[in-house]
């Protein structure tokens, strides 16, 4: 069987980021257009705008990708059948998460403390789900290392996609730290 290839994380870790990184290395990606370039993502989502619906309604439907990779965000990633996956799971900052999902609503998030625990749960269960499974592989990159670190962090994830023979330097060329607005120390 062959691999299907995932990007993932929680919403607004780094996902869009690495899948720009990996087109621009030459690895196609599954996207359907559907979700426009706006001001929280200027260079695009690259994405399946309803792929956890699919997912869960259809998981076979997975198998559909195996030349391109796919960005399934963390809580779809229970849906997955078994397979034979590669993944790279994308973490960020937890409160840099919950600063830009705040500035792309432009509301303040009154419930911030059980959004970020619910979050935390997430990330944490997902990571454990996908590190025991038998029929994945797993890489675990920062977004927050991609940017102050582009080349060595991508060298990771060029490693680990080695059977693509992607361009590094372009995957490299296309990460833009001028995006990384929602910083914390």
């Amino acid at each position: 069987m062959k691999p299907v290839y995932i990007v993932s994380g929680l919403p607004r870790s780094g996902t869009s980021l690495l899948m720009q990184a990996l087109q621009a290395g030459g690895f196609p990606v599954a996207t359907d257009g559907k979700r426009e370039p706006d001001e929280s993502n200027p260079k695009g989502y690259l994405e399946i705008e309803s792929i956890i619906d699919k997912l869960r309604d259809n998981p076979e439907m997975v198998f559909n990708f195996e030349d391109q990779v796919v960005k399934v965000i963390a809580y779809g990633l229970q849906y997955l059948p078994r397979g034979n996956y590669r993944v790279v799971y994308m973490e960020r900052n937890i409160e840099e998460i919950l600063d830009s999902m705040e500035k792309m609503m432009n509301a303040k998030d009154e419930e911030r403390e059980s959004t970020r625990a619910a979050f935390v749960k997430l990330n944490e269960k997902s990571k454990t789900d996908i590190s025991s499974r038998e029929d994945m592989e797993v890489l675990f990159v920062s977004y927050n290392e991609i940017l102050s670190n582009p080349r060595e962090q991508l060298e990771k994830v060029h490693r680990f996609f080695a059977d693509k023979d992607l361009d590094l330097g372009r995957m490299v060329e296309a990460v833009d730290s001028k995006l990384y607005r929602q910083r914390r120390g």
